[in-house]
């Protein structure tokens, strides 16, 4: 019995080995199947997703921010300008014009023209002067309408006011461009104020100036065109899809999707060749509600530029209130009074501001500027000197409404070069739609000229021509504009 008893149980143990043995073989085979499928399936992820470069690393968010290439595109940027005819300067400083900007644009367009405006008013009917001027604005939207027949040209437009001229649009619209009015008034109570082109998702204009004949020959202006950049261009069209959207549903997502996103803002710019020369590089935007996740708000911008200045600030704008300008109740608003205060204080930082004096100019806007001017005191090295920037008109010109002005919306320090489209007072960066273009070349050991230093360049000749005032706290400004 004992015997017996011992075989089966010795015959049991075999057989549960064995089944032990079968099981574990089976496992085996079932792991390197699983291991072989994930090691497929991140085969085909890495071929399929971009690459990162480790200086792109998203910023935290609940959302999860698309991947993105790195940038080797031979991207040319270029600053271009507007001279109003009978503005001369004695300096050798000069840019390509954004008429020419616009041509080689419209020239280049192969499948796209995508538009982000505030209104458009590219003949002079709405002025009626018959002025002979006009003939630069009435060519690109000629040319524009020949392009909206053959390609895919889109418009977001802030939603005209029943007395503002629609005729260019109602062109446009008839000639195959698609239009989209944001009805930015319910939306924020504010305007589109922005002013930018991406062509063909490559190709890139943003600066001040508005798709107005004015723009082109009678009013300064400043922008900067980039070629070449996909990478940036796409960047760039992520806010004007922003637009276009709004323009739809003419309600602001929160938060918004994700297709929205970027990884490149103030803390993780895009780094890219401009011009063969290294470069950080982003764009901002405003309002705070209109960014995605990642934007940098068009304000944080600014301020980030100021904090970063080691030697010089210079700004030309053509307003500058630290108050809410258009808001009922009045407000004060002083971040970027307050931001020029404390970094001309505490670090020494000089500071320059070219403000514009014309015809509309608000009379409260010069006791601010008295009291910026104040802050100037050479033997405590406290330097912030302000002047007004006067464009000269003869009497015709001077019958032409809202011309005759320095539009420019800019700021350049020792490290950065800031290019936007709106005014520096509260509403604009609160309420109104809004981008900039923020540019970083201080790793350059090229001997061509970085942006920086071409856009330094323009203020001073700007700062130190026969149409620029210094404004002191003797300064009789009523009757200067």
């Amino acid at each position: 019995m004992d015997i017996t008893y011992n075989k089966l149980v010795d015959g049991e143990w075999r057989r549960q080995d064995d089944r032990k043995a079968h099981l574990y073989s089976r496992c085996v085979v079932a792991l390197a199947t699983v291991a072989t499928v994930l090691l497929a399936a991140m085969a085909v992820y890495n071929l399929l997703t971009p690459r990162v470069s480790s200086s792109h690393t998203a910023p935290s968010s609940s959302i999860r921010l698309p991947q993105a290439e790195s940038c080797y595109d031979p991207c040319e940027i270029v600053l271009v300008e507007s001279i109003p005819e009978g503005l001369e300067f004695n300096s050798s400083t000069t840019h390509p014009s954004i008429f020419q900007a616009w041509l080689n644009l419209v020239s280049e367009a192969r499948s796209s023209v995508d538009i982000a405006s505030f209104y458009w008013t590219l003949t002079n009917k709405d002025t009626g002067t018959h002025e002979p001027t006009a003939n630069q604005g009435e060519t690109i939207l000629k040319k524009l309408a020949e392009l909206s027949g053959k390609l895919s040209v889109r418009i977001a437009v802030n939603r005209p006011q029943e007395s503002q001229p629609q005729d260019d649009l109602r062109l446009l619209n008839d000639s195959g461009a698609d239009i989209r009015t944001v009805n930015m008034r319910d939306l924020t109570s504010g305007v589109l104020h922005t002013k930018f082109w991406v062509v063909d998702k490559k190709h890139i204009y943003i600066g001040s100036a508005n798709m107005d004949w004015r723009s082109l020959t009678q009013v300064k202006e400043l922008g900067v065109v980039v070629y070449n950049c996909s990478c940036l261009a796409a960047d760039l069209g992520k806010i004007f899809e922003a637009y276009w959207f709004l323009g739809e549903s003419q309600k602001i997502p929160s938060p918004w999707p994700s297709s929205f996103s970027t990884l490149y803002n103030k803390d993780t710019p895009l780094q890219l060749p401009l011009n063969n020369t290294p470069s950080n590089v982003y764009l901002s935007s405003s309002p705070p509600s209109f960014c995605a996740a990642g934007r940098t708000p068009d304000i944080q911008s600014i301020l980030s530029v100021m904090e970063d200045a080691q030697s010089f600030i210079y700004i030309a704008v053509m307003n500058y209130l630290p108050t809410m300008e258009f808001s009922h109740p009045k407000r004060y608003w002083a971040d970027i009074d307050t931001q020029l205060r404390r970094v001309a204080y505490e670090r020494r930082v000089k500071v320059r501001l070219l403000i514009s004096c014309w015809a509309s100019t608000q009379p409260v806007m010069f006791p601010f500027l008295k009291s910026l001017a104040s802050v100037y005191d050479p033997m405590n090295k406290l330097d912030i000197q302000v002047r007004l920037f006067v464009v000269p008109a003869n009497p015709k010109q001077k019958e032409i409404p809202f011309a005759r002005v320095n539009h420019n919306k800019y700021m350049v320090t020792d490290k950065i070069a800031y290019i936007g489209t709106s005014n520096w007072s509260g509403d604009y960066f609160v309420n109104t739609a809004g981008s900039a273009l923020v540019v970083n070349q201080t790793a350059s050991r090229s001997s061509d000229p970085t942006v920086q230093s071409q856009l330094k360049a323009v203020f001073e000749r700007d700062w130190s021509s026969d149409y620029s005032t210094p404004v002191t706290q003797n300064s009789n400004l009523k009757d200067f504009c």
